[in-house]
């Protein structure tokens, strides 16, 4: 229980660091397709993990779900990206976030059922999810339909992706999971490049390339983070058992407070890097929001 409670804690505080840098580079609209290619082309890097560990072909019914896994984590960036181009990057990752949880939820009843969840259980996740809503709550978060439908949509996949991950390390050791569900997604990308608008963004218009100098530092340590971060959560994924999921979706709210606090910070400390307003009512908000995913944690840790 403590094993994959304390990783993926860790695995939401580099998401926090990943996602506080792309709140300080993302000056101007994402490219969708061009962003989803290179971060899924990044994926290759797991091939040096090949050497260290005993790597075999999984049967058919694990290679089937490694490539669901790869299409639906692919598909998801995608949806992702599609919204950031169109709405504020912090609106979007709250609500799928906030949502995510949920979909959760009822994809391991569809799969599992809900004997194994206990009634502690099923409040440890309520309180979390109550507690991610109100800290990454916007007062003015544009509701209308595209906005809806988009970040739904990205929030279904990578909710899929969290199953489908489960599926594959039930039957195959972490690291080699990870690495095949990682070399399947860059596969999956390079299906991106029979779009002639993707091929002129990469070849021809080099102004586009999302590796500017005065940024490169920051994207670098963005992308390290990310990279971290989504290897832990993989692994709290591995440990943990299935009726567990929707409470590691559900401590997503962790990653709203650590972000919280390393905003509220650099504002105050180092306004010219990055400014946010936090006034009275809403550091009252978010606090009480901290509070009740305590109690929820610590009713997760408790059982």
């Amino acid at each position: 229980m403590i094993s994959w409670l304390l990783v993926i804690i860790l695995s939401y505080f580099f998401f926090s660091l990943a996602f506080l840098g792309d709140k300080m580079i993302l000056s101007g609209a994402p490219k969708p397709a061009l962003y989803t290619f290179y971060v899924g082309a990044l994926s290759l890097l797991v091939v040096f993990f090949i050497p260290f560990i005993k790597f075999s072909i999984p049967n058919y019914q694990t290679m089937g779900w490694i490539i669901a896994e790869a299409i639906v984590y692919i598909a998801g960036l995608y949806a992702m990206f599609r919204a950031l181009e169109k709405f504020e990057v912090s609106k979007v990752m709250t609500t799928i976030g906030a949502t995510q949880p949920i979909f959760v939820f009822f994809l391991v009843w569809l799969f599992w059922g809900l004997e194994n969840i206990t009634g502690l259980e099923i409040f440890a996740f309520f309180l979390l999810l109550v507690g991610s809503i109100g800290i990454s709550f916007e007062k003015n978060a544009n509701k209308n339909r595209g906005y809806i439908n988009i970040t739904i949509i990205a929030s279904i996949l990578f909710s899929l992706d969290y199953i489908f991950q489960k599926l594959v390390f039930l039957d195959q050791p972490f690291l080699q999971g990870f690495v095949w569900m990682r070399l399947a997604s860059f596969v999956v990308v390079l299906f991106l490049l029979f779009s002639k608008n993707l091929r002129k963004e990469l070849f021809v218009k080099k102004e586009n390339v999302v590796f500017d100098k005065k940024i490169s530092t920051i994207f670098v340590c963005s992308q390290s983070a990310g990279g971290i971060a989504n290897g832990l959560q993989g692994a709290a994924i591995f440990l943990a058992p299935t009726a567990f999921l929707p409470i590691i979706n559900a401590l997503r709210g962790i990653q709203y407070v650590f972000l919280f606090l390393l905003t509220l910070f650099i504002s105050y400390a180092f306004p010219k890097i990055l400014h946010e307003k936090n006034n009275r009512t809403v550091i009252i908000r978010k606090s009480i929001s901290i509070i009740v995913i305590a109690v929820g944690l610590a009713l997760a840790v408790l059982y």
